[in-house]
C-alpha cells in the first residue's frame, strides 16, 4: 500500500504522497504533523500491486497513476526502494510533482560509487584507493583485485544498505564474488554495475549527517557510529561515536559539507566514512535519502530531520547555523530483525505475529520504537526483515545503553524468531561498553557463531529458581481451578530443564514468597504473579528481574526453561532420544526464499564446497554447497520455487 497525508496549511502541501512500507510509512506522518498540520494520518492508502517490489514498490508507473489519482503534490520516498532512484526523481519533475529529496543531478552523481568518489577526490575528500570504472567481467575484477591488492570490496555501483557487496581475499573469492554482488545489484536496485576497492581491514563505520537547502547552506549535524553489522548491514548505531575526538568529527562534517555543496546537495543526506584505527577516514558512499538510523541524530540534535526535509522542498533556507547544532546526551539504535541470530549472526525468519508488545510503558526511560507491524502482522520472504528500530536516550552512554537492556527485556515478540538475544549481548559486552568495536565485531566476538548467553553459576541458580517458582504459581492456579477444595501444600521437588541439562530442584512456599534450593544453593523469589502478562518482574534476591511467560515455557533473554515434576523428570529418562539427522549426504534450506540458482542436475558429481544452489530470502542472496565430494541423486526444486525453512533441496549418494 502507498499512504498519503492530507495537509492544511498553504504554506506547505496539501498532500504527499509516501512512496513507501512498513514502519518509515507510518512513521513519516508522525514527523510531519509538526510542521505541515496533518488534520488525519494516512486519509489515503493506494494499492500498488502484489508482494513482489519489481510488481509494487519498484513499479514506477504504478506509483505515478497513485499520485494523478490522489492529486499528491509531493512524494518522500522513506528509505529503500525508489528513494534513490533518478529516473522517478525525474517523472516527479515532469508532471509537476515535488521530490521530497534531493535534486535529480545530485542523486545521479552521488547513487553511482564510481562517479561520486570521482566527485569526492575533486573535491578533496578522502577516498579509498581502488579502480575508478566499472567492472565488467569476473576475469577483469581478479586482475583490478591483483593490482589492488587483497583484501578488495566488490560493490554495487547503485545502491546500498549492504546489498550486492562481497569482500574477497583471493582470486576465485574475487569471481564468486562477481557473480553474486552483480545477481543481488540487478535484483535490489535494477543495476548490476560492480566496482572494486582496497578492502580496509578492521575499520570503524561511522557516517555524517549532512542537511542543506536549496540556497547554498550546507550543515553537518555530527555523526553515528554504525560498526556493528552482519553481512555489511547495521545492526547497532549511536550518535555521537566513542571514537572521535572533536578536531576528527569537525574534519569529518567539514568534508562532508564540501561534498555536499560540490553537487549542489538540497535536503537531508549522509556521507558514510571508514575510520582506521589511527583516526584516518575515508569516504564511503553518500545516501542521498533519510537512513534508517535517523532517529538517533534527532535525539542528540533536537532537530526534525524530515520536517527538515519538507521546508527544504518547499524553498526554505535552514533554520539554522553550524554553531547552533548541539550534541546533547546519547542514543542508541538497535534493529529489531525477524532473523534466527545462532544462524551466520541472522537468517531470516517468516510467520505471523502471534504476540507483539512493545517497550513503551517503562518507568523513566525515553524509549521510541518505529515499527509498521502489529500483532496479527505476517512476516513474509518479499521484504527486509526489519520488524522495527528501537531507540533509547539518555544523558550519557550508560544511561542509554542500561535503558536499552531494560527494553530489550520488556519487548515480547512471538510468532517469529528474532534477534533480541544478539542485541542484548551486544550492548552489555564489555567490549561494546568500552568502546572498542570495528565492523569485525561479531565474528571476533563470536568466532563459532553467535551461541547465546553463557551463563555463570550465580546466575544460572538465579534462573532455574524462578523458573521452578513460576511452575509452581501455575500449579496451585490450576488447582484452585479444578478442585473445589485444594489440597493446601508448601514443598516441591521439580526438576528445571535448561539447554541440555536438568537440574534438581526443592521448592518452600511463604505467602507470595518462594525459597529454592537448587544447584547448591538458596535462592529467594517474590512477585505479584500476574499470570494473564507475557512479560513477569520478579525480585529474586531482591535483584528486580524481568521474566517472559509463553506457555509452559519460560523465557529470560538470557535462557530458555521447562519444568517437569519429580515423577515426570525420572520418565522422561526412559523416552528414546531423536537421532540428529545425517545432513552429509542431503542438502536443506536453511531459511525460506526463493531458488535463484539451481546449479547441478542428478548423475552430477560435486566437490567438497563446490556451490550447489543460490536461496535469495528478504533481498539477500546466499549460496548453498557442498558438504563433501559426492554424486548428486536427486533435485527437489528448480529455479523461481519458493521453498521453506529445512525443505529438501537435494539427494547426494
Amino acid at each position: 500500500m502507498i499512504n498519503l497525508l492530507i495537509c492544511f496549511s498553504s504554506q506547505t502541501f496539501d498532500k504527499i504522497l509516501i512512496a513507501n512500507r512498513g514502519e518509515i510509512a507510518l512513521h513519516l506522518p508522525q514527523h510531519t504533523i509538526i510542521y505541515t498540520h496533518i488534520n488525519t494520518i494516512h486519509d489515503e492508502a493506494v494499492c500498488v500491486g502484489s508482494a513482489p517490489t519489481s510488481k509494487s514498490y519498484l513499479n514506477m508507473d504504478a506509483i505515478m497513476d497513485a499520485i494523478r489519482v490522489t492529486g499528491a503534490q509531493a512524494v518522500h520516498p522513506g528509505y529503500g526502494f525508489l528513494s534513490e532512484n533518478k529516473d522517478f526523481a525525474k517523472r516527479l519533475a515532469a508532471e509537476g510533482v515535488t521530490f521530497i529529496g534531493p535534486d535529480t543531478h545530485a542523486i545521479l552523481a552521488m547513487g553511482d560509487k564510481i562517479e561520486s568518489k570521482l566527485i569526492a577526490k575533486a573535491a578533496k575528500v578522502n577516498t579509498i584507493p581502488g579502480f575508478d570504472g566499472v567492472v565488467k567481467t569476473a576475469e577483469e575484477a581478479v586482475k583490478i583485485a591483483q593490482d589492488i591488492g587483497y583484501p578488495v570490496m566488490i560493490k554495487a555501483s547503485a545502491g546500498g544498505g549492504g546489498k550486492g557487496m562481497r569482500i574477497a581475499w583471493n582470486d576465485e573469492e574475487t569471481r564468486e564474488g562477481f557473480r553474486f554482488s552483480s545477481q543481488e545489484a540487478e535484483s535490489s536496485f535494477g543495476d548490476d554495475r560492480l566496482l572494486i576497492e582496497k578492502y580496509i581491514d578492521n575499520p570503524r563505520h561511522i557516517e555524517i549527517q549532512v542537511l542543506a537547502d536549496k540556497h547554498g547552506n550546507a550543515l553537518w549535524l555530527n555523526e553515528r557510529e554504525c560498526s556493528i553489522q552482519r553481512r555489511n548491514q547495521k545492526v547497532v548505531e549511536e550518535a555521537p561515536s566513542t571514537f572521535l575526538d572533536q578536531d576528527t568529527r569537525q574534519a569529518m562534517g567539514e568534508q562532508a559539507v564540501q561534498l555536499a555543496k560540490a553537487v549542489q546537495y538540497s535536503s537531508a543526506g549522509t556521507v558514510e566514512f571508514l575510520v582506521d584505527s589511527k583516526k584516518n577516514f575515508y569516504f564511503l558512499e553518500m545516501n542521498t535519502r533519510l537512513q534508517v538510523e535517523h532517529p538517533i541524530t534527532e535525539c542528540i540534535t533536537g532537530l526534525d530531520l524530515v520536517e527538515q526535509m519538507i521546508r527544504v522542498a518547499k524553498g526554505y533556507r535552514l533554520q539554522h547555523k553550524q554553531e547552533d547544532i548541539p550534541i546533547n546526551g546519547w542514543a542508541i539504535e538497535s534493529r529489531i530483525y525477524a532473523e534466527d541470530p545462532y544462524k551466520s549472526f541472522g537468517l531470516p525468519s517468516i510467520g505471523r505475529l502471534s504476540e507483539y508488545q512493545e517497550p513503551l510503558n517503562l518507568k523513566n526511560v525515553s524509549v521510541r520504537v518505529d515499527s509498521g507491524i502489529e500483532e496479527g502482522s505476517d512476516i513474509s520472504i518479499y521484504y527486509d526483515p526489519m520488524i522495527s528500530k528501537l531507540v533509547t536516550y539518555g544523558a550519557t552512554r550508560g544511561e542509554a545503553l542500561a535503558r536499552m537492556e531494560d527494553a530489550l527485556d520488556n519487548y515480547v515478540i512471538r510468532g517469529v524468531t528474532h534477534n533480541i538475544s544478539l542485541l542484548r549481548e551486544i550492548i552489555t559486552h564489555p567490549r561494546f561498553i568500552s568502546g572498542d568495536i570495528s565492523t569485525n565485531f561479531l565474528p571476533e566476538v563470536y568466532p563459532d557463531g553467535f551461541k547465546g548467553h553463557q551463563l555463570e553459576a550465580g546466575k544460572r541458580r538465579e534462573l532455574l529458581a524462578s523458573a521452578a517458582a513460576l511452575y509452581v504459581t501455575v500449579q496451585l492456579r490450576s488447582q484452585k481451578v479444578l478442585s473445589p477444595t485444594p489440597v493446601e501444600r508448601s514443598h516441591w521437588e521439580l526438576c528445571v530443564q535448561l539447554g541440555e541439562g536438568c537440574y534438581a530442584v526443592e521448592v518452600v512456599k511463604s505467602g507470595n514468597v518462594y525459597n529454592v534450593e537448587v544447584d547448591g544453593g538458596t535462592v529467594e523469589v517474590s512477585g505479584q504473579w500476574n499470570l494473564a502478562s507475557p512479560l513477569l518482574p520478579l525480585s529474586i534476591n531482591g535483584t528486580q528481574r524481568m521474566l517472559q511467560v509463553n506457555a509452559n515455557t519460560y523465557t529470560h533473554n538470557l535462557g530458555f526453561f521447562g519444568v517437569l515434576s519429580k515423577l515426570a523428570a525420572q520418565l522422561n529418562s526412559y523416552m528414546p532420544e531423536k537421532v540428529p539427522e545425517d545432513t552429509s549426504s542431503i542438502l536443506r534450506s536453511p531459511m525460506p526464499g526463493t531458488v535463484v540458482a539451481m546449479s547441478v542436475k542428478p548423475g552430477d558429481t560435486v566437490a567438497e564446497g563446490q556451490e550447489i544452489c543460490v536461496i535469495e530470502a528478504m533481498k539477500m542472496q546466499n549460496s548453498l554447497t557442498a558438504v563433501k565430494q559426492a554424486k548428486v541423486k536427486s533435485v527437489q526444486c528448480k529455479p523461481g520455487e519458493t521453498v521453506g525453512e529445512g525443505d529438501l533441496l537435494v539427494e547426494l549418494e
